[in-house]
């Protein structure tokens, strides 16, 4: 039997869709049509924020797409070799805050420590990033677009008249 499977392929381990290999474990030809495009924005501004660490307190990463953006900046010009010398180092000084586990061993990947991958979600990251920093002011740069992290963030953060001065990727 054929299945239709509308999403975009994702290779595991073995260089597989893990749920193309797991329906032909059952005997079902599974065919992979990729129904969202994606298109990163604000790549310039990222990259620029992301070489004046001295300008924020952490970052915070709120999906897999948000470290794929990172990567990208990482790979334009110079930006690769100044990462290893010394802008990873200045961010690993700071807190690098992560919603879920798959987050989190993409940011490891480019070399950043994480706090936060058990949160799962947005609300309890917050919660999780109020009991850990003393925050003083809010500012919140949001430079890829995810109004439902940014906004979840903020009105937490409101409510408790705190927050931090982090990079929301």
């Amino acid at each position: 039997m054929k299945v239709l499977l509308l999403k975009d392929p994702k290779e595991d381990d073995c260089g597989q869709d893990p749920y193309v290999r797991e329906l032909g474990l059952y005997g079902l030809e599974a065919t992979l049509i990729p129904v969202l495009s994606f298109e990163f924005l604000s790549l310039p501004s990222l990259s620029e924020k992301l070489s004046h660490p001295e300008g924020y307190g952490g970052l915070i990463f709120t999906s897999p797409r948000a470290v794929e953006a990172v990567e990208r900046c990482l790979q334009k010009d110079t930006k690769a070799e100044v990462w290893k010398k010394s802008l990873k180092e200045k961010w690993n000084a700071k807190s690098v805050y992560v919603v879920g586990n798959a987050t989190a061993s993409l940011v490891n990947r480019i070399g950043l420590h994480t706090e936060g991958e058990t949160c799962g979600n947005a609300e309890k990251l917050a919660e999780y990033i109020c009991s850990r920093i003393p925050l003083e002011s809010v500012t919140v740069y949001q430079t890829i677009p995810h109004p439902g992290i940014q906004g979840n963030l903020t009105s937490y953060y409101t409510q408790q008249d705190r927050l931090p001065n982090v990079l929301l990727a």
